[in-house]
């Protein structure tokens, strides 16, 4: 350098300055990511439905588009696929109450000979409470509930805000999935026409990858609930526990929310057993329980689903938890299918061939695929 005077950069390490350009670089992202989360969450009302309705309409788009390429009015296929599917879901849960109400008095006797049971084991056994104890403790238990009614109440009105909310976004669920199972391709072109021409095409073949993506999915995910469902109640059926079949509907049901839909399914059952087969049964039934859950969580989840959404089994399994710590049950729900999207939607977009990498990702209903590209492009 003239007169002898070092430039700072030449003065820093290559190493350093590498570093220093990556790290301003991924703060920025860090910073927009972060943004953005914060705006999905003060937004959560109108984000989760029709994150909700785009996964159902994966679910459902083949079955209409299948009914559509017969001649069916379009229009049709959608309501016919939406009464399906409400009746199906409707008819699980009533024969799941009805077996319930029809096995509630038995269950109910069995309770009132457990807890006789449990008085006798306590006065007779080896702790020897006195029934005087006993009846000073369930009077203690009431006077606390008593004492606690004003939180009571709070927590019964926070309760039913919670439940408008979950009403709102229901209705916002089933208007969503509406407009996008009618016209749901006419509304992506029209959202990225706002993307310049020269990349629109390219944008348009990334959103047809991430969708795809999203029905590897929910067929995934409909697997892995059926084999949770099968698993579980055939044990119960084996053991000859009241209520197997309900018990399994529930399981298959809540398998589809993660994390806590498949405990809380398998936790009734646990009880259900113990109640009203003793005490070896429920320890059997927790056991199963376990099994069943430990065969998803470890094996059925990550290489089923990682298979069907094109993404590694070990990062399935920290999405899952990823999510979950961010945006608790909501997160965990949404967190596998977002990925998909994104995954599939990045490598079409950076790929030097969209077309070739878009058709490597396709699933075995070809035809819907080109369907899905002749819409977008006659718009």
């Amino acid at each position: 350098m003239p007169g002898g005077v070092v430039a700072d950069d030449d003065a820093v390490s290559p190493l350093v300055r590498k570093a220093a350009a990556w790290s301003w670089r991924l703060l920025v992202i860090l910073a927009a990511v972060v943004a953005l989360l914060w705006v999905f969450k003060r937004l959560e009302i109108i984000v989760v439905p029709v994150a909700l309705a785009t996964i159902l309409a994966a679910l459902l788009m083949p079955a209409v588009d299948f009914l559509d390429r017969r001649g069916a009015p379009r229009g049709g296929a959608v309501a016919l696929m939406l009464l399906g599917g409400l009746a199906v879901v409707g008819g699980i849960m009533a024969f799941v109450v009805s077996q319930f109400i029809e096995g509630a008095p038995a269950l109910v006797e069995q309770v009132s000979f457990s807890i006789d049971g449990v008085r006798d084991w306590l006065i007779d056994g080896p702790l020897h409470l006195s029934r005087d104890q006993i009846d000073n403790a369930g009077n203690a238990a009431i006077e606390a509930l008593q004492n606690n009614q004003e939180k009571v109440t709070t927590g019964a009105l926070s309760t039913a805000g919670t439940v408008t909310e979950i009403v709102t976004g229901a209705v916002l669920v089933l208007f969503s999935l509406i407009f996008l199972l009618q016209g749901g391709r006419n509304i992506f072109a029209f959202v990225t026409q706002i993307f310049p021409l020269t990349v629109r095409d390219r944008v348009r073949d990334a959103g047809r990858a991430g969708f795809h993506s999203l029905i590897g999915y929910v067929r995934a995910t409909f697997l892995v609930a059926l084999v949770d469902a099968v698993g579980i109640g055939t044990g119960l059926a084996i053991m000859s526990v009241p209520l197997a079949l309900p018990l399994a509907s529930l399981v298959f049901l809540g398998a589809f929310i993660p994390l806590v839909g498949a405990v809380i399914a398998g936790a009734l059952a646990v009880v259900v057993a113990l109640i009203a087969k003793g005490l070896i049964y429920g320890l059997i039934t927790l056991g199963l329980v376990i099994a069943v859950q430990q065969l998803e969580g470890h094996v059925l989840q990550p290489l089923v689903m990682g298979r069907a959404v094109s993404i590694h089994p070990l990062a399935i399994v920290l999405v899952i938890a990823a999510g979950g710590v961010t945006a608790g049950i909501v997160g965990a729900l949404l967190a596998v299918p977002a990925l998909a999207f994104l995954n599939s939607s990045i490598r079409v977009l950076t790929s030097p061939d969209p077309e070739a990498e878009e058709a490597a990702q396709e699933y075995d209903d070809g035809p819907l695929v080109k369907a899905e590209s002749d819409d977008v492009e006659g718009i």
